[in-house]
């Protein structure tokens, strides 16, 4: 007798970003906002799962978790970025990504209600670059051998002024 098989499905550990809460801020000073986490870079081919855990946002709230889940992308002009779907289980957020212009930094906006009624948006951002012949963006720092410097998730180091 055959059955048919049920495969499990489990977000790709490379492309997930953990929420940290903000530190506090010491009297008297002034806050300073964090850099935007960067998902790993993305082909334009590429559809692909990503995932952004609010787990820390939410420690020491047990039971609470993603009530409502609203995804914004910009830019957002025909031919960019397009959300295929968006799904929560539990703290986290799973978008399935598929698209965008190669040479465009995306930024994808989550905005979650959580079952307690508290909510945030948080934003991270996409790179997308036509991987199979990465173009050199015009602010890229190179090596002495014309090599494009990269970081830990294979992103460019860009040159700001």
């Amino acid at each position: 007798m055959s059955l048919p098989v049920t495969h499990l499905f489990e977000p790709a550990r490379a492309r997930r970003i953990v929420l940290e809460p903000l530190p506090p801020t010491p009297p008297g000073t002034a806050p300073s906002a964090p850099p935007f986490p960067f998902f790993p870079l993305k082909d334009p081919a590429d559809v692909l799962d990503y995932e952004v855990d609010f787990g820390p946002l939410l420690a020491g709230n047990p039971g609470d978790g993603i009530g409502a889940l609203s995804v914004s992308i910009a830019p957002n002009n025909p031919g960019d970025l397009t959300l295929n779907s968006a799904s929560a289980n539990g703290s986290a957020a799973l978008l399935w990504l598929a698209s965008g212009q190669s040479g465009t930094l995306y930024t994808v906006t989550l905005t979650v209600t959580t079952l307690a009624g508290r909510t945030f948006s948080r934003s991270v951002l996409l790179p997308c670059y036509a991987l199979s012949s990465l173009p050199t963006p015009p602010n890229a720092l190179l090596t002495s051998g014309g090599l494009v410097l990269t970081d830990q998730n294979g992103n460019p180091i860009l040159v700001t002024s």
